[in-house]
């Protein structure tokens, strides 16, 4: 169908969404599952598009009176703040950002009244897999009775969110895309110089999004700094002195992504196995909050040895 026109590679979600519509056996609610960056949220939107066809002719979906589209938060100084509110106001995240239960009982406002100008009323939940567990209780009652509405859950995979959401939800599977779909969205998108970067395409692992997130924040962080990470440590001096400086320029989620990069560079260079696992050891740490300069002072020192 045309409103899925800009959505590559995902041939059988495109053919069960639209087959929804033609049937109008539109679900109450979808789980849209796959990895970060194939085209879950532009199939949603492309979904949004055909649901809406005819409510009054209106092209722009982002403030459509019938739709809600809910992201994880941060909370700060008595706001919530979306990841991109959050960095555009250069707020310091210390925890990850989650889907709180004040967001579902927003969803559950936003459904207590009938649809306004579309046949039905859509609410869409992205990175379902991190709401807090409260809110995910709170969704389940809303999945019961979801009225005249439509919600979609997007997430990695059914393992990621509680069963009993999966339970009330129809499943449209996501795929990570072929090289040849891959580099098509890299040029449609005009990224096509990551293309000449395999550390790069292979951290993506077929993914548009992670490679192109991937690549901004390669160039977020000094060249100096990431040709002395991506060499082992000279001696225990060098290795404190490398874990003091990503300490100090990089925030928690740019030392996630350098764990990654480490740890394809290092593959890519036929480094020893130990090497990629004590950067893995590191990458769970930081996930637990541990102090981040301290994560990377024991994985170089460790890299002496």
């Amino acid at each position: 169908m045309e409103q899925f026109s800009p959505l590559v590679g995902q041939t059988q979600a495109v053919e069960l969404l639209s087959q929804a519509v033609i049937k109008e056996r539109v679900a109450p609610a979808y789980l849209f599952a796959g990895a970060p960056g194939i085209g879950r949220s532009l199939a949603a939107r492309c979904f949004i598009k055909l649901l809406f066809t005819g409510s009054k002719h209106r092209q722009i979906i982002n403030n459509h009176p019938d739709l809600l589209w809910v992201e994880p938060t941060y909370q700060h100084q008595g706001q919530r703040l979306t990841v991109a509110e959050a960095a555009e106001k250069g707020f310091k995240r210390k925890a990850p950002p989650v889907i709180r239960l004040e967001q579902i009982r927003e969803i559950t406002q936003f459904l207590s009244r009938p649809p306004l100008e579309a046949p039905r009323q859509v609410v869409v939940l992205s990175e379902t897999e991190k709401m807090a567990e409260a809110a995910a209780n709170a969704l389940l009652k809303t999945l019961e009775e979801p009225g005249q509405a439509t919600l979609i859950l997007i997430a990695p995979s059914p393992d990621s969110i509680l069963s009993t959401l999966v339970s009330r939800c129809q499943r449209i599977p996501f795929y990570r895309l072929e090289p040849t779909a891959m580099a098509q969205v890299l040029r449609q998108t005009g990224h096509e110089a990551i293309l000449q970067n395999p550390t790069i395409l292979n951290i993506a692992a077929g993914s548009p999004g992670e490679a192109i997130a991937s690549f901004h924040q390669l160039q977020n962080i000094p060249l100096e700094l990431l040709a002395q990470v991506t060499q082992p440590p000279r001696n225990y001096r060098h290795a404190l002195e490398m874990a003091k400086q990503i300490d100090k320029v990089l925030d928690t989620e740019a030392q996630l992504w350098l764990v990654d990069y480490l740890q394809q560079s290092h593959w890519q260079r036929g480094c020893q196995p130990s090497t990629i696992q004590q950067l893995e050891q590191a990458r769970k740490s930081l996930l637990c909050y541990a102090q981040p300069r301290l994560v990377w002072e024991c994985t170089f020192l460790s890299m002496c040895v």
